[in-house]
């Protein structure tokens, strides 16, 4: 992977890591338009760790309140929140990564999403939560369990915990705000476990100097790209919901379903 090509990646990263619009799908997407080896290790290690850099922008945007630690309780939601993810994330580790080689998987995933977008905002529109304070422990573990849906390529993590944060009657904005802080612990993990199983399986890959340097610039590249997204999606969803992602999934998958049929993407 090129420098080029890794710039290209984080800003597709940067752009829809907190789009309901799946990041890591556009990323597989983006890298068989780049043609890089889907079976290369250093590759898939790229796709998740590069999501690092992306979440990092949450703490920076939210530092007073993610570094609040009179807020403990925030600190316990969180915690009881990403413990579904570590154990579904742990135990089909091999699988997700097979789910990750397959653009397919990506196409009708966001076709079948996007669908679902179109109509959430009727579906969830009496919210009654909107204070984090009032996220009870048992809300926070069910958003948890939200987020594992996610495990499969183009579904969208964000998604994924704003719909069930809406379910568990909490505001839109509060909705998404709680998926953004919920990101950086499970893709902390996620990217940790991911070098772990790299380094024991492919020690080469770790390190090597220019995977390090390549890693390092999509990281700052999605880290910045990601600021700026944020503060758009915020306001975004507050005024217009999420219908228009709905029907940009629903293009996108479809356009997908087309060229991986026609044997332009594989």
């Amino acid at each position: 992977m090129t420098l080029i090509q890794s710039i290209i990646i984080a800003i597709v990263e940067g752009i829809t890591e907190f789009l309901p619009i799946s990041s890591t799908g556009h990323m597989i997407i983006a890298e068989r338009l780049l043609m890089l080896p889907k079976e290369d290790p250093f590759t898939q290690l790229f796709t998740i760790a590069i999501q690092l850099g992306a979440i990092l922008s949450v703490v920076v945007l939210y530092w007073k309140r993610f570094f609040d630690l009179a807020r403990w309780q925030f600190y316990v939601k969180l915690i009881i929140a990403v413990i579904p993810a570590l154990g579904f994330g742990f135990l089909l580790s091999d699988r997700i990564d097979e789910l990750l080689d397959s653009p397919t998987t990506v196409a009708v995933s966001l076709l079948a999403g996007g669908f679902i977008l179109l109509f959430i905002d009727k579906v969830f529109d009496r919210p009654l939560v909107d204070k984090e304070r009032n996220i009870t422990y048992g809300k926070a573990f069910v958003i948890g369990l939200w987020q594992c849906i996610a495990m499969i390529p183009g579904v969208s993590r964000s998604a994924a915990t704003i719909i069930g944060g809406m379910q568990q009657k909490l505001t839109r904005r509060l909705a998404a705000e709680f998926s953004f802080f919920l990101a950086v612990p499970t893709m902390a993990a996620a990217t940790g476990y991911k070098l772990l199983k790299t380094f024991k399986e492919h020690p080469e890959v770790v390190k090597d100097t220019h995977n390090l340097t390549v890693l390092g610039v999509g990281n700052l590249a999605a880290f910045v790209v990601a600021l700026i997204a944020i503060k758009f999606f915020i306001s975004f969803l507050q005024r217009y919901g999420f219908r228009l992602f709905g029907w940009y999934r629903i293009i996108v998958g479809a356009v997908l379903l087309v060229l991986i049929f026609t044997g332009y993407l594989v």
